[in-house]
């Protein structure tokens, strides 16, 4: 129970960082919203930058299966990268497909399936 609380807590805390996040992005803050969203990549879920934006998708994959986060870690790290879409045809090439392993993930390793994770499944495929 006690660390049900912590993992709460913690996924409360990174959904107000999303939250800031966007509001910089909306507000036309762009640099500062992606020194949160790195610094947020890098603390919150110990995801070196260097990783997330390589083309080399065997190295995420490798840091994708050496952590071992909850289903809701996980969940919370997609919604952060879902955001990052849209951003650049060349940045979506990054993100989409560590994006898909992430849901693969949560369906094989958790056996977590939402609907929404579906459809945004289906929305990504556009991008790869």
């Amino acid at each position: 129970m006690y660390r049900r609380d912590l993992i709460t807590a913690e996924i409360q805390k990174l959904a107000q960082v999303l939250a800031k996040i966007m509001g910089l992005k909306l507000e036309g803050n762009l640099d500062e919203a992606q020194q949160v969203f790195e610094e947020t990549m890098e603390a919150g879920f110990n995801l070196p930058i260097d990783i997330l934006e390589s083309a080399d998708q065997t190295m995420f994959e490798a840091w994708l299966n050496g952590i071992d986060f909850p289903a809701e870690k996980l969940d919370s790290l997609s919604e952060f990268l879902y955001y990052e879409l849209g951003v650049s045809d060349e940045r979506n090439k990054l993100i989409a497909p560590k994006l898909n392993l992430i849901y693969q993930t949560l369906a094989d390793k958790h056996k977590v399936v939402h609907l929404v994770n579906m459809h945004r499944q289906n929305l990504i495929k556009q991008y790869l």
